[in-house]
């Protein structure tokens, strides 16, 4: 089995202009969205070695949100807060273990899309709350799995 790197967009947030970007606040919705997330991704027996997240405030709480499934604690990464690429989610994805393991990492649109089509070659449209599934196996990735967050409160 290769190597998995799931991406987890942040829940719901507060509107743009409610406050300074980096600060916006998950809504109840969102806090809802990143708990069926993490209930959903314990239940299929997807629990990652380490959770990278952005510190961005609806991103960080997303992450801790999820890991409540998990009983870990993110880890923040400034490189999600913006202008997080494929070869950065290489980066994370082969961390300190050999062989077989998953990442989550927890961030931002359109970064995540950006980074499934560069590794993978397909179009995923990452909503909020939504995860993708990436397989890697080398420098080439497999898309696992696109859920929507109705989804996972479903399979949660």
């Amino acid at each position: 089995m290769a190597r998995q790197l799931w991406l987890l967009r942040h829940g719901e947030a507060e509107p743009h202009g409610t406050r300074a970007d980096a600060q916006r606040r998950l809504t109840e919705r969102g806090v809802d969205q990143a708990r069926a997330a993490g209930a959903a991704l314990a239940a299929l027996g997807i629990v990652p070695e380490v959770v990278y997240t952005s510190p961005k405030v609806r991103a960080r709480d997303t992450a801790l949100h999820a890991c409540e499934a998990f009983g870990i604690t993110p880890v923040e990464h400034a490189a999600l807060a913006s202008g997080f690429d494929a070869a950065e989610a290489l980066v994370l994805a082969a961390g300190d273990a050999d062989g077989d393991g998953r990442v989550l990492v927890v961030g931002h649109e359109p970064d995540f899309s950006q980074v499934v089509h560069d590794l993978t070659g397909a179009r995923a449209d990452m909503k909020k709350g939504g995860v993708a599934g990436v397989r890697l196996d080398g420098g080439r990735g497999e898309l696992i799995v696109l859920l929507r967050p109705r989804e996972l409160r479903e399979i949660g």
